[in-house]
């Protein structure tokens, strides 16, 4: 059985996207705009920073996460290394 390696993307990354996505609050008028951009990007990143069934499952919850209203408060990156880190 072969192992696939994992990738332990950079935590700072991690913490400027978390970053980007929380954002939005500074702009009250703008906020679900920018977070109706943002959430597909923000999906898109996290598959590919963590792939495999962590990217898979962080990048929908990313996307719910950025594109229901008030819920951009959780640093899914973030928490994403930390259970990455752990493996």
């Amino acid at each position: 059985m072969k192992t696939e390696k994992r990738f332990l993307p950079n935590i700072s990354l991690c913490i400027l996207l978390d970053a980007i996505g929380m954002a939005t609050y500074s702009f009250p008028a703008l906020g679900e705009v920018a977070d109706v951009v943002w959430a597909p990007i923000s999906a898109f990143m996290f598959y590919k920073l963590f792939g495999g069934r962590l990217g898979m499952i962080g990048a929908v919850l990313s996307f719910a996460e950025e594109i229901i209203p008030a819920t951009d408060s959780m640093p899914s990156f973030t928490i994403a290394w930390f259970i990455r880190k752990k493996e």
